[in-house]
Order: C-alpha cells, then sequence, then structure tokens
C-alpha cells in the first residue's frame, strides 16, 4: 500500500485530492487503477485509509474509506543534530533516521567537519536533503514528512535544542563505559522531547564538549568507535526501542 501527503485544505467530507508530482506519479508511474487502496496523511498529521476514485484533469481524487487510522509516529519529538560529513553519508543519516521516527534532521556546523558549505551549496543540499526524507517518510509509512532544518552553527543548534526538548543526549567516544546509559534512558518515556547531538569525523572538539557537559546528558555507545553515521542511526534506534518498549 503507498502512502502520500497532502495539505489539510485538500481533504473534503468524503475524499481527498491529491495533486502535483505525487498525481503524475500516481498517474504515469505507478499506473495505479480505481479502487487501488492507498494511505493518506496530511500536515495536521491526520491519517487516512482511501482508494483510488478519480482522475480530474492533472489531479487524482481517492474517496475516504477510513478515517483516524493509527498513527506511525512516536509518542515524543526527536530532534537530531547532525555535524555535516563528508560523502553521502549524510543522506543516509535522513533516510536511516526518518525510517527509524525521527521528528527534525538538523545539519550542524561544528569545529572539526571536514565538510564546508558556501551559502549555494547549503541550499542546494537542503532541497536534496528534504526530497529523501519526503521518500523515507512514503516508504515507511509515516505520517508526517520530518523536516530539514538550514544548517545552524553549533552553539545556535544547542540554544534549538534546548527550547525544543526535555532530554538532551550527546553521545561520545571518550565517555568512559555504560554505567549511566540505562539510567539516561529512562529518562525517555511517552510525552518527553528528545535531542540528540552526533559529531563529525575529525570528533567533538574540546570546547563543543564542554558546552555540551553544561546542559546534556553524556553517554557512551560502547567500546567500539562509530563512523559518524553509525552513531547517528544507534543512537536513533535506542530512542525508538526506548519510546516503543514505554508506549
Amino acid at each position: 500500500m503507498y502512502q502520500f501527503f497532502v495539505e489539510n485544505e485538500n481533504v473534503s467530507s468524503d475524499s481527498i485530492r491529491i495533486i502535483g508530482q505525487d498525481a503524475k506519479h500516481i498517474r504515469n508511474v505507478l499506473r495505479m487503477k480505481k479502487g487501488e487502496v492507498v494511505r493518506v496523511s496530511t500536515a495536521a498529521s491526520e491519517n487516512f485509509l482511501c482508494e483510488v476514485a478519480d482522475f480530474i484533469e492533472d489531479d487524482v481524487i481517492v474517496a475516504i474509506k477510513e478515517r483516524n487510522i493509527k498513527s506511525t509516529e512516536l509518542p515524543g519529538k526527536v530532534y537530531l543534530f547532525q555535524a555535516i560529513p563528508k560523502g553521502d553519508r549524510m543522506e543516509t543519516v535522513i533516510e536511516k533516521c526518518v525510517e527509524l521516527g525521527v521528528h527534525e534532521i538538523i545539519p550542524v556546523e561544528m569545529k572539526n567537519c571536514i565538510v564546508k558549505l558556501d551559502e549555494k551549496k547549503k541550499a542546494n543540499r537542503l532541497k536534496r536533503y528534504q526530497a529523501i526524507a519526503e521518500a523515507a517518510a512514503k516508504q515507511s509509512k509515516r505520517s508526517i514528512v520530518p523536516n530539514v532544518h538550514e544548517v545552524m552553527k553549533y552553539k545556535e543548534a544547542v540554544d534549538y535544542a534546548l527550547s525544543n526538548s526535555d532530554v538532551l543526549l550527546f553521545p561520545y567516544e571518550r565517555e568512559d563505559g555504560m554505567k549511566g546509559y540505562n539510567e539516561v534512558m529512562d529518562k525517555i518515556v511517552p510525552g518527553k522531547n528528545i535531542s540528540f547531538f552526533i559529531g563529525p569525523e575529525g570528533g567533538f572538539d574540546e570546547e563543543e564538549v564542554s558546552i555540551a557537559k553544561e546542559h546534556m546528558d553524556i553517554i557512551s555507545l560502547g567500546s567500539r568507535i562509530l563512523r559518524t553515521d553509525t552513531a547517528a542511526i544507534v543512537t536513533m534506534t535506542a530512542i525508538m526501542l526506548k519510546f516503543e518498549s514505554e508506549n
């Protein structure tokens, strides 16, 4: 069953109008026929089970068969603050963390980032990143399309996390052992918003660590050194499983 996202104004009492690229995809790529079942979610996180009813000009009309079907969102918002990595690792992080339930991804410029982006590259990558997030949301039957935020500086990112989160996690390769891991993870309960920071290939700068120690829970991800993309996926998985087990 395919997943599509629409704006709230495209929903009427008994039908939903799918427009734009999604309508073209339904018509020309999927070649869907009347009666085929789809899942549709709105910007307000309403979820519908529908079936294709009609094709009107460039749009696709689907009839609502069931309203308020189960949401696939976690019971708390999760914000990933990801140091900008090299190559296509950011794309991997976005795809996998969207599948795992992240609410928003914030690329962060940190001191030891290998990649330095100018404004044009930031804009181009952001557009690409958002498209990846939307594709992953459709594949994993999310009820929302997670937002990929504009690039932030580290201190700006910390302030943003503090204003949006109840729990802030800082996985750090120099943290000694797993002693406090369970105690920290027990703070993750339904209704709480979680932020976590993932460092670059060059590791966190000492000043960044010092700031984190003032505001965040420092945790270890084990005795092995993980690549930045692996660390993001491992941490998001741990948060997702904790939320799901509590819900």
